[in-house]
């Protein structure tokens, strides 16, 4: 069954979606935080892993080439990452937001928090167009 996080970005759950990134090695960043579940509401703590515009998580800090993500989260799709303990009334809570949806976070320090900030951050603008490839190929036509 496919997440609501990826519905909402029309990915289907598939291997395709972190397929050549390896994910198990030399991650931009990586560590754990508490993710609220896409259905039932409750707070779990995953272990996250962050490479190559792809946010990875998992039940097990240890990360090899045999493990598969419980979730994968392209922030090429994310629009803003902030901060959320107002939102959520707790300390070191952040949200990654896409057009549909807004998924949270908690980190374990507010240094923890920033750190992730700043990182997944980095990825949205690396990692993301300011403009689509078939405004692109509209463009060149246009010459």
């Amino acid at each position: 069954m496919a997440s609501l996080w990826r519905a909402a970005l029309g990915y289907a759950q598939a291997e395709e979606d972190y397929d050549g990134v390896e994910y198990w090695s030399n991650p931009e960043r990586s560590g754990w935080l508490t993710k609220q579940g896409e259905y039932i509401k409750t707070w779990r703590r995953r272990w996250f892993v962050l490479k190559q515009g792809k946010l990875f998580w998992f039940k097990e800090s240890t990360v090899t080439r045999a493990s598969r993500p419980r979730g994968v989260i392209p922030v090429a799709a994310c629009l803003t990452v902030k901060g959320a303990e107002d939102v959520l009334n707790r300390q070191f809570a952040f949200e990654l937001s896409t057009r549909n949806e807004t998924m949270y976070f908690i980190a374990d320090s507010e240094k923890d928090k920033e750190d992730w900030i700043n990182s997944i951050g980095r990825s949205i603008v690396q990692h993301s167009r300011s403009v689509t490839d078939n405004e692109v190929l509209d463009y060149e036509s246009r010459k």
